[in-house]
């Protein structure tokens, strides 16, 4: 990597080194890795991937259960096992990376100002973006519940970490409030380290986490599940003591007189995902209303010429291995806008349609195959459609859930005579 020494000041900040790159990769997890790859493979000369973190892989460090890999490796695999393949794949294809390197701006031409212990403060210009810093955890505060602020209230993958990569148990009577697959996955690890996971309390009527997890981590552990449930209170001054817990309506709004006191010592906190959004909104990129990242089309570019997103920062996929997907897709397209590759820039909107709660990408611009992950509103136990209207194009599926992602593929060629919008529904076969 070829560097210039500037010594400017930009910001209040002096910039000691400059350098140029075709496509710069912002995050070192499933997405980062496969898309600095692809873009590499496709043809891009210079590729540098940015993490903040000590090691690359993201997540997958502390995902040490299995489940990885079915579709990309057709093996079944552990989240570091995982990652080490990706890692692999980085270093043999010859791409470039910074740990521990902070990303402090992005400029909607593509500059990027980056800090680090070892060269301070630089600059990469860059000519294609790919935005893969994932998704952060809705915290306590976002809750509202009521309470002092004692000790022992941890988001689900905050005592991942603990557990998995300190070696540190943070409790030992545990309450767990949201039903997503990383609460789910961290009440069989407490269970297996000996402590007691007293339930797992939903405030929606169907769980937020994939079936098997349901299966296997609760069903298989004796925990149980309420639904439509939340906690109204903690208790505690130093460290938690209990907490109160009651139903909710078809509004999800308490109801008065179902409280229950559940002693425990933990408050556990699966309640949802954000997509790391700040640099993003720094450089121009508009965000969606139904996935809280930004707004791509199939190739994974944003409305911002030659900045692209992919992974759990675009939307929150259920699988590392559509994480992955979207990276191969958003290195591809990365790696051809530097290399001066025009293409169409025609975009239509895809809309949600009939049952559908959430659809990614929401734009599609005719540049490639579309490869579609979408939400259902409600559960359908039995048969149903995903229909796509134009061109008319319809898959079955055996059945869909709200928490489980539904993925289609369309070729290109189907969208040959297709001119407006798409509307994507979901119905009952029968």
């Amino acid at each position: 990597m070829e560097f210039f020494i500037v010594g400017c000041i930009i910001f209040g900040w002096e910039v000691l080194y400059c350098m140029n790159a075709d496509v710069v990769v912002i995050g070192g997890g499933p997405a980062g890795l496969v898309a600095a790859v692809s873009a590499k493979k496709s043809g891009a000369e210079k590729v540098v991937i940015l993490e903040r973190e000590g090691e690359l892989g993201g997540i997958l460090k502390q995902c040490i259960h299995n489940g990885f890999g079915t579709l990309l490796f057709h093996k079944d695999l552990t989240g570091p096992e995982y990652a080490e393949r990706l890692i692999s794949d980085v270093k043999e294809a010859g791409v470039q990376y910074f740990l521990n390197t902070m990303v402090i701006s992005l400029t909607e031409d593509r500059k990027i100002t980056a800090v680090n212990s070892e060269m301070g403060i630089f600059e990469i210009q860059a000519r294609s973006v790919v935005l893969a810093m994932g998704c952060r955890e809705r915290p306590r505060g976002n809750l509202l519940i009521p309470g002092s602020r004692p000790a022992g209230v941890f988001t689900a993958g905050v005592a991942q970490r603990f557990i998995n990569i300190d070696g540190f148990l943070p409790g030992r009577e545990v309450v767990i409030l949201g039903s997503g697959d990383v609460g789910l996955i961290m009440a069989r690890r407490f269970t297996l380290e000996g402590a007691k996971v007293k339930a797992v309390y939903e405030i929606m009527s169907e769980p937020g986490g994939l079936k098997r997890n349901i299966v296997q981590c609760l069903d298989d552990f004796n925990i149980p599940l309420f639904l439509s449930h939340t906690v109204v209170k903690i208790h505690g001054k130093e460290r938690v003591e209990g907490v109160t817990v009651a139903r909710v309506d078809e509004n999800l709004k308490p109801i008065s007189r179902t409280e229950k006191f559940v002693k425990c010592d933990t408050l556990l906190l699966s309640v949802g995902l954000i997509p790391e959004n700040e640099l993003s909104k720094e450089a121009g990129v508009r965000i969606s209303n139904l996935t809280k990242g930004p707004v791509c089309d199939e190739t994974m570019q944003t409305n911002v010429k030659g900045i692209f997103a992919c992974g759990n920062v675009s939307t929150v996929f259920d699988l590392a291995d559509y994480v992955a997907e979207s990276g191969k897709i958003a290195g591809r397209f990365a790696a051809d806008f530097s290399k001066g590759i025009v293409r169409s820039d025609n975009k239509v909107n895809i809309l949600p349609g009939k049952n559908v709660r959430s659809i990614f990408p929401e734009k599609f611009s005719f540049n490639g195959d579309l490869t579609l992950f979408l939400r259902v509103a409600k559960r359908f136990d039995k048969r149903v459609f995903v229909r796509i209207v134009p061109p008319g194009v319809q898959e079955m599926r055996m059945y869909a859930r709200p928490a489980e992602m539904i993925r289609i593929k369309v070729p290109i060629r189907k969208f040959l005579n297709v001119k407006g919008d798409l509307t994507v529904s979901v119905e009952a076969a029968d």
